[in-house]
């Protein structure tokens, strides 16, 4: 045993005196403390108080496939939130809604809009491969149909029937629907409002389809690189491995860029390394984690490859049923527990497993609080309905 001791200390002291760098392996963090420091930096453990502009940058992007999960999202997140903060926004141009991180719908500050959609842009020569587009584009050269979109835009916006009209007329014999739909593939488009506001619809054949550009007066700015796009991440998601952040964006190759970078290095309870900024602070075991209530499609629920530090193994498939779906959730000690509905008549809840007193008494208030948020106008509209689990 001596002998095999003295070996291995041979073997670094000659690795150390080569200039071979030693990597002091960290000790694990636990998935609890991922927890936690997930609940904070998405301001879920304490409200913030900040205006809804920071949040929503401080969030990168928040999924808004409909145009009202949005505002519960950050209802949740902001002391005092309402409607009208996010509508102002919106109406401001300093929010836009559109396809970015995955290629699904997300609302982001319109500054940052401009720089991360270009890191979205498809390679030349890809844009039209996948098989929605491939039977209507056969035979078109991307660049001429995006040429074409651009110049239909270049006014103003356009209805996504009116542009797919136009379209279907400047190429006969084709879909006009599914040439629009390409057209805001290879596109920066955004959706100009009334569209994404509260009530309004969501990504339906008459949505407006506008560019970027002519819609916020922004030009696309793809000089800020991926760098910067990562960090933002890990100041609102990490810490997290490299798979996290590719599934976050939908980027790949990642991780020379994520290994080149000044970054904190740790490891999960499973070996994996974690990256997170220098300074950043890590949440305790123990500190305190309200319940609250996510809509669906939140990304603090799909922000990792390993779902796990929110979303327990055993709930997955009950909080993605499949169908590209998302159900909304809410969160007792950090954890989603269960799924939650709106009702005519209130809020529907279906709780996981059985739930105590106490915290059933602390969900249904939370679940109360949200009901007059989403119908703040209808006092009938407050019944809080706790399913039996199951």
């Amino acid at each position: 045993m001596t002998g095999i001791r003295n070996g291995v200390c041979r073997i670094l002291a000659h690795a150390c005196g080569h200039g071979v760098p030693f990597r002091r392996i960290p000790p694990p963090v636990s998935r609890r403390v991922l927890n936690r420091t997930l609940i904070a930096r998405q301001f879920l453990a304490e409200r913030s108080r900040r205006p809804a502009a920071q949040v929503v940058r401080h969030l990168v992007a928040m999924q808004a496939q409909e145009p009202n999960w949005p505002y519960v999202g950050l209802w949740s997140r902001i002391a005092g939130f309402g409607h009208a903060e996010l509508t102002e926004l919106y109406t401001d141009k300093d929010v836009v809604r559109g396809p970015l991180l995955r290629g699904t719908q997300h609302l982001a500050a319109a500054e940052d809009y401009a720089w991360i959609r270009p890191h979205f842009q498809p390679a030349p020569g890809t844009e039209l491969r996948a098989s929605y587009y491939a039977a209507e584009t056969r035979g078109l050269d991307p660049a001429e149909l995006a040429a074409t979109g651009a110049e239909l835009l270049a006014d103003g916006q356009l209805a996504r029937r009116e542009l797919g009209r136009l379209l279907g007329e400047r190429y006969p014999g084709r879909s006009g629907y599914v040439l629009a739909a390409a057209v805001q593939r290879m596109l920066p488009i955004v959706h100009p409002t009334p569209n994404g506001v509260w009530g309004g619809w969501g990504n339906r054949p008459s949505v407006p389809m506008a560019l970027a550009p002519v819609w916020t007066g922004r030009a696309m700015d793809p000089a800020r690189g991926v760098r910067e796009l990562v960090e933002r991440y890990l100041a609102a998601f990490g810490p997290a491995s490299v798979a996290d952040v590719q599934a976050w964006s939908g980027l790949k190759r990642l991780r020379a860029v994520i290994e080149a970078m000044p970054l904190r290095v740790l490891r999960d309870a499973d070996g994996r390394d974690l990256y997170d900024l220098p300074d950043a602070e890590l949440a305790a075991e123990d500190d305190p984690a309200p319940v609250r209530f996510l809509p669906a499609f939140d990304n603090a629920v799909l922000g990792h490859a390993d779902r796990t530090r929110i979303l327990p193994d055993e709930y997955r498939r009950r909080v993605l049923p499949g169908n590209s779906l998302v159900l909304p959730t809410f969160l007792v000690d950090g954890f989603i527990a269960g799924t939650w509905a709106v009702r005519p008549t209130g809020l529907r809840l279906t709780p996981f497993a059985p739930l105590s007193a106490e915290t059933a008494e602390a969900v249904a208030a939370e679940a109360a609080r949200l009901c007059t948020f989403t119908a703040p106008a209808d006092p009938t509209v407050r019944d809080v309905e706790i399913l039996t689990h199951g």
